[in-house]
């Protein structure tokens, strides 16, 4: 079975940096992971395209330039974008499409995978490789998720993926999932785990035995809240148990460790909060908005985690956190 692995540092990375990357800082990690031999990697806001504003956060640089430097950099890897429809706009992805990006994943909540239809179908019509991106999946039952994948495979998608936005999920539940659209779809599977209860490795290991033959990492693990499966360590990982994976573990790791641990404004581990992140199913990117609400209005941000997990917000409502912290003060 053939893998491809999908670095997405200089994406979900965005969120932990604050969206403050530089074009120097990636065009030195695209030209690592180009050497590495990584397929496909992605460039964006954290929030993908569009993502740049007061809501999600403001990018230091406008992602086009980020996005054009990468691309420079790639002679054998691709540069992929995400795209999140009410977020991003089809214009977005013309844009990037125009700067050399090969492929977009366009992401939707778990439920909600007939808002993309236009922006599938404008990608392939653009020649991009296509995925859709069922976030917050733990939100959801199999067959919901064979359902909804079914709409994506009907709009165009040739990937479908199953994102563990909120890092909640245990190994049985990726199986499950993951199982049920390879007996129930065509198209190719994909899996994106967050760590935020430390199972982000197994949950990977068990997408790609359950059939999923594309699997996101992030070297360092960089990534929103306790972070993505770390990308070097998955490539050793997944040579020990026999699969070809066609990266030069080397070359990653040193990229890793010389580009990527310099610009990490703090490691990469599971705090408290992050726990909590994926006890309570609360979407990873929420995790610095809870902190800085939390400091603006005197609250414990575990409390407010609990609370907005309770409430089942989904991404897009990151302005919500701070009437919850409001709240919770009085």
């Amino acid at each position: 079975m053939t893998l491809n692995l999908l670095d997405v540092s200089l994406r979900d990375g965005s969120h932990s940096v604050r969206h403050t990357f530089t074009v120097e800082q990636v065009r030195e990690a695209a030209k690592g992971l180009n050497a590495a031999g990584v397929r496909y990697f992605e460039v964006s806001h954290g929030d993908g395209l569009g993502g740049s504003s007061l809501q999600y956060g403001l990018s230091a640089t406008d992602e086009l330039k980020l996005i054009e430097a990468a691309v420079a950099e790639c002679t054998t890897s691709e540069v992929s974008v995400l795209l999140i429809p009410g977020i991003g706009t089809k214009h977005d992805l013309e844009q990037a499409a125009k700067l050399g990006a090969k492929m977009v994943r366009v992401a939707t909540h778990v439920t909600e995978a007939d808002v993309a239809a236009q922006h599938i179908q404008l990608s392939r019509e653009l020649g991009l490789k296509t995925a859709g991106f069922l976030m917050m999946s733990h939100m959801a039952p199999p067959e919901k998720i064979v359902e909804q994948a079914k709409l994506f495979e009907s709009y165009g998608a040739e990937i479908v993926y199953v994102t563990d936005s909120a890092g909640a999920m245990l190994p049985k539940d990726v199986t499950e999932r993951i199982s049920a659209l390879r007996q129930n779809v065509q198209c190719e599977i994909g899996f994106h785990a967050h760590n935020n209860l430390s199972m982000a490795m197994a949950n990977t290991i068990a997408a790609v035995e359950a059939g999923a033959t594309y699997i996101d990492g992030s070297m360092r693990a960089l990534g929103a809240g306790a972070g993505n499966t770390q990308i070097e360590v998955m490539v050793a990982v997944l040579e020990k148990l026999g699969y070809e994976t066609g990266i030069d573990l080397y070359k990653l790791t040193d990229t890793a460790n010389v580009v990527i641990a310099p610009l990490m404004q703090q490691p990469q581990e599971i705090t408290g909060s992050s726990l909590i992140l994926g006890y309570s199913g609360v979407y990873s990117s929420f995790l610095l908005h809870a902190q800085k609400a939390a400091k603006q209005f005197g609250v414990d941000e575990r409390d407010l985690l609990m609370k907005v997990g309770e409430m089942k917000t989904v991404g897009g409502q990151e302005d919500l956190i701070y009437e919850v912290a409001q709240n919770l003060m009085r």
